[in-house]
């Protein structure tokens, strides 16, 4: 692996914008509250609307919730292909022939606050590839990728940043 250079196909996915696309459904309050439920989250400007309009000018959606619209469902009418997330990072994968992988590391960056109503669109932007590394996983690649989220006005509500280890096993020192 040490001499294989990355192919020019995935050099040039490096800062392309891919897989851009609309959730399938606006961003709906009842998603919102059973979110905040399920973590028992009970702070009031997700619940009480005079609180919201008082702080935020309004509703928001919780910022942990910036996936969720992207999340895919398992069925879908007239779906005959399985959508996965973060499709370049199973690309990367394939075409740099690394079975298997990790995330190594995740941050989101917020912006706009995300509201009901709002219709989000998403995008990936491979940052980067590594050259060869070998770490007790095995010997691989890391990557970058952003996901860059915005909103039916093209405000940018947030980026969430992640980074990749694809490697092969058993190739580690």
């Amino acid at each position: 692996m040490s001499s294989q250079p990355i192919p020019d196909e995935v050099s040039a996915w490096i800062g392309e914008h891919r897989y851009a696309e609309t959730a399938d459904f606006p961003v709906e309050r009842g998603y919102l509250w059973t979110s905040c439920a399920s973590v028992e989250n009970g702070n009031p400007l997700f619940w009480d609307d005079a609180v919201a309009d008082e702080i935020t000018g309004g509703p928001i959606a919780p910022p942990t919730t910036l996936s969720l619209w992207f999340r895919p469902h398992s069925w879908q009418p007239g779906e005959h292909t399985q959508r996965l997330p973060l499709q370049v990072h199973f690309d990367l994968k394939e075409k740099l022939g690394l079975p298997e992988a990790i995330m190594s590391d995740s941050e989101v960056v917020f912006y706009e606050p995300v509201r009901p109503g709002d219709v989000i669109s998403t995008r990936q932007v491979l940052r980067s590839v590594s050259e060869p590394k070998t770490t007790k996983l095995g010997t691989g690649r890391f990557w970058v990728i952003d996901v860059e989220y915005t909103n039916q006005h093209d405000g940018v509500v947030g980026v969430e940043v992640f980074t990749g280890f694809g490697y092969r096993r058993g190739t580690s020192s």
